[in-house]
């Protein structure tokens, strides 16, 4: 399975040119069983990038467009009168899928945004007193505009911390940009991606993802960075519980993408912007600014 997911990757690169760390990232997040937050300028492919995920993971892909209208129906479903039946029944709403884009999802209003709180969480959605539950596996992507841009709302903290990560693409490089002149568009590539990792064998790669090793000292190099983040008067708020979980999470799925079976402090640092930055100052778009006093006074061992 090694083989076939650095398959993925070299893949992925071809169609979201010169952002290798942004995809391993990514596919980082997904084998961690996390939720993904691209937050950049519209058209820098943070669509493309979760619908090429969608492709070479074999999932099913469900687009939503966030707008300021959009209702928790509109995402969820809703229950309808069967006048046959006499009675009503569920009709599932297009987050019934594995993998869902919640696109531009700052444009909607609070309501909506939290329709996808319980999902998220507890892969299920409660209507009406009735609990469903949603595909496995389940991931949302969620692409966010700049709070500077019209018609946003920003996301609540408590909605943040449902995602394992916050990333961004930002400009191609000089190279890449040429490459993507020339090429064909992307769109086109996206439908021609062969399926490298499907859906039961990414269940069994999160599994053996879970089975990394963290060593006793590995773990409290850990607590160390949370307790670090409670403590310091450069953040506000400290990394919660669930964050702690996440960075564990992540930095295991780090360690085996590089074909290891236990987590180095390295693997955690690689991490640590993009599972921490967006928790502890959400309105700091420089991940790497953010977490810079962590990796400058925490001690390793």
């Amino acid at each position: 399975m090694y083989q076939a997911l650095h398959q993925l990757l070299t893949c992925a690169d071809t169609v979201i040119l010169g952002k290798q760390q942004q995809i391993r990232l990514s596919v980082c997040c997904l084998l961690a069983k996390g939720h993904l937050l691209i937050e950049d300028i519209p058209g820098v492919g943070k669509t493309t990038l979760s619908h090429a995920l969608a492709h070479l993971f074999g999932l099913a892909y469900q687009r939503i467009q966030f707008t300021s209208d959009i209702l928790p129906a509109d995402i969820i479903g809703s229950s309808v009168f069967d006048s046959q039946q006499n009675s009503f029944s569920f009709h599932s709403g297009p987050l019934f899928n594995q993998m869902i884009l919640a696109d531009e999802i700052n444009r909607a209003t609070p309501k909506a945004q939290s329709a996808l709180l319980e999902a998220m969480e507890e892969r299920q959605v409660t209507v009406e007193g009735r609990t469903y539950r949603l595909p496995e596996p389940f991931f949302v992507i969620a692409t966010q505009n700049p709070s500077y841009q019209i018609g946003t709302f920003p996301l609540p903290e408590s909605q943040l911390d449902r995602f394992l990560m916050r990333i961004e693409l930002g400009y191609p490089s000089r190279q890449a940009e040429r490459e993507l002149l020339m090429g064909q568009p992307r769109h086109s590539l996206i439908k021609s991606l062969p399926v490298y990792l499907p859906a039961e064998q990414l269940a069994a790669l999160q599994h053996e993802v879970g089975e990394v090793h963290a060593a006793p000292a590995l773990l409290d190099y850990l607590l160390s960075i949370i307790e670090f983040t409670r403590h310091s008067e450069h953040y506000p708020c400290g990394l919660s519980p669930r964050a702690g979980l996440s960075l564990l999470a992540a930095a295991k799925a780090w360690a085996f993408m590089d074909q290891r079976q236990a987590v180095l402090p390295e693997d955690v640092q690689a991490v640590l912007p993009a599972v921490a930055a967006h928790r502890l100052l959400a309105g700091n778009h420089d991940s790497a600014a953010t977490v810079a006093p962590i990796l400058r006074e925490v001690a390793v061992f």
